[in-house]
């Protein structure tokens, strides 16, 4: 059974750094395309970054420059590192892997971004 638990949310100052982890298990992780999500209250869900199993990643506008994601496949774990943060990037976040057809995320974690 695929699991993701995320870590790593809080409350930061604009222009604050956070790092954000999801951890794996039950899959091959080194396999797969790992993705991150972001969901702001009354907005939909959507892609920011993916890494994929070559470690080649791709970025939305919105965070591109100022957050980096990565993997670590012997510890089955992808890191987001945000940089610069603007209140804009308040929202719940959700890494995701998709294996064949079937997507699977994890819980979520806030980040809030206010002075």
């Amino acid at each position: 059974q695929v699991q993701l638990v995320e870590s790593g949310g809080g409350l930061v100052q604009p222009g604050g750094s956070l790092r954000l982890a999801c951890a794996a298990s039950g899959i091959i992780f080194s396999r797969y395309a790992l993705n991150w999500y972001r969901q702001a209250p009354g907005k939909q869900r959507e892609l920011i970054t993916s890494i994929f199993s070559d470690g080649t990643t791709n970025y939305a506008d919105s965070v591109k420059g100022r957050f980096t994601i990565s993997r670590d496949n012997a510890k089955k774990t992808v890191y987001l590192q945000m940089n610069s943060l603007k209140p804009e990037d308040t929202a719940v976040y959700y890494c995701n892997i998709r294996v064949n057809t079937d997507d699977y995320w994890g819980q979520g974690t806030q980040v809030t971004v206010s002075a």
